[in-house]
């Protein structure tokens, strides 16, 4: 029975070791499926896709994937043969084109599409200058803080517990 722990102990320890995707650190213990979604990019719809054209087990771990089936999933995910609605770059305002970006390359399109919205000073962008909501929710009750953070309701001053007598 200590031999079945220990064997146990192991197979645990050798799944938790870190597999680098696409420059992304995924844990071992994860299924392939749920574990793509840790690179930034890659949605559920998006690791559904590429299990499925690279005929991959969903349920397999992370860890258990060999070198080359990483090397297949990282060849995929630079070409990205899915269709266009799955991509997070429908027409590009630049070029016009559908693209999918990954990573860091996401954070600074996003970034400079925030900025070029303020620069411009569209109704998003002004928005987005003021840390208001931008897609037309509602403010009565949600978006009420302020610069540190710390909510305007939440300001009531401290009331004396004890009277003098």
């Amino acid at each position: 029975m200590a031999e079945t722990i220990n064997t146990q102990n192991k197979h645990e320890e050798e799944l938790e070791t870190l597999v680098r995707i696409f420059g992304y650190d995924i844990p071992g213990s994860k299924q392939v499926y749920v574990g793509l979604t840790n690179i930034k990019g890659v949605s559920w719809a998006v690791s559904n896709a590429i299990c499925i054209k690279l005929n991959m087990l969903k349920t397999k771990k992370v860890a258990e994937l060999s070198k080359e089936e990483i090397r297949k999933i990282e060849e995929f995910m630079k070409e990205l043969p899915i269709p266009a609605f799955l991509k997070n770059r429908k027409f590009d305002p630049e070029t016009g084109e559908i693209k999918h970006y990954f990573g860091s390359d996401l954070e600074m399109k996003k970034e400079f599409d925030i900025k070029k919205l303020i620069k411009m000073r569209s109704y998003k962008g002004v928005r987005h200058a003021a840390g208001l909501p931008v897609r037309g929710q509602r403010t009565r009750s949600h978006f009420r803080k302020r610069e540190h953070k710390q909510t305007i309701g939440g300001l009531k001053k401290k009331r004396e517990t004890k009277q003098e007598k």
